[in-house]
């Protein structure tokens, strides 16, 4: 990046570090508060229909699983990244969890024949490995795809915007949220908001890159992290995942 980009992109961060402390502290005090009945977050489910400015859905990877093509069989996806080839077609499915990267570049890198895209579905998962991998892909110039009827959720669009061109199909669900930083809820969250901003700034720096808009992390900032925004055909392409068309 020149001089400017790098400029540009880190004034946005320091922009966005002024609210994700208090988003953060935000989304603990909801978190550990308990939820009565009647009282839960307003969202509706993942299956009922998006329109704009209804964008937010309830989303937790083990409960709202993805309708897949009819062709392909429904069963479950990996609980990490898993890379298959089937008919000439390479898929990376599943969460992306901590070791992902090196595995799946380790195992690109021994195949006979390097993919020339992946196409991807996965409910998201730990970012710097999506960053990491996503780096790869663009150096090895691996295209990807997401399919219609199936998801790229969380982590997973970093993984589609390392992509040198994006396939994303009319009827695929892309979405982002804030990232999740630990299972317990009742740690004080001014413990991690230095390195949540160190890593809201990487991700912003990484998207910038890829040649992705990085104000697209103004939805996932204002998504909590047991919801999901599904960003519209007209955002993908504002914000550079997809070309607009000719």
């Amino acid at each position: 990046m020149n001089a400017r980009t790098v400029s540009r992109v880190l004034a946005s961060v320091l922009i966005f570090q002024l609210g994700i402390g208090a988003l953060l502290v935000f989304g603990d005090m909801q978190l550990a508060a308990p939820r009565l009945p009647g009282l839960g977050p307003d969202a509706p489910r993942l299956s009922e229909p998006v329109r704009p400015g209804d964008q937010r859905r309830l989303f937790a990877p083990d409960r709202d699983r993805p309708s897949v093509q009819p062709l392909r069989n429904a069963g479950p996806l990996p609980d990490r990244l898993t890379l298959t080839r089937a008919e000439g077609v390479w898929r990376l499915e599943g969460a992306i969890t901590a070791g992902d990267a090196d595995r799946i570049i380790t195992q690109i890198e021994d195949s006979a024949e390097a993919p020339q895209q992946l196409v991807l579905q996965s409910p998201g998962g730990a970012v710097d490995e999506a960053l990491r991998l996503g780096r790869y892909l663009r150096a090895r110039s691996i295209e990807t795809a997401v399919l219609s009827g199936e998801i790229c959720y969380s982590a997973c669009p970093y993984l589609l915007a390392g992509g040198p061109t994006r396939d994303i199909e009319t009827g695929a669900s892309i979405g982002v949220h804030q990232h999740a930083f630990g299972e317990n809820t009742f740690l004080p969250a001014f413990l991690a908001v230095e390195d949540i901003q160190r890593g809201q700034g990487e991700v912003m720096i990484y998207l910038s890159e890829m040649g992705i808009d990085p104000m697209v992390m103004s939805h996932a900032l204002g998504t909590p992290a047991d919801e999901i925004y599904i960003l519209l055909p007209e955002q993908l392409e504002r914000y550079g995942f997809v070309e607009a068309p000719q």
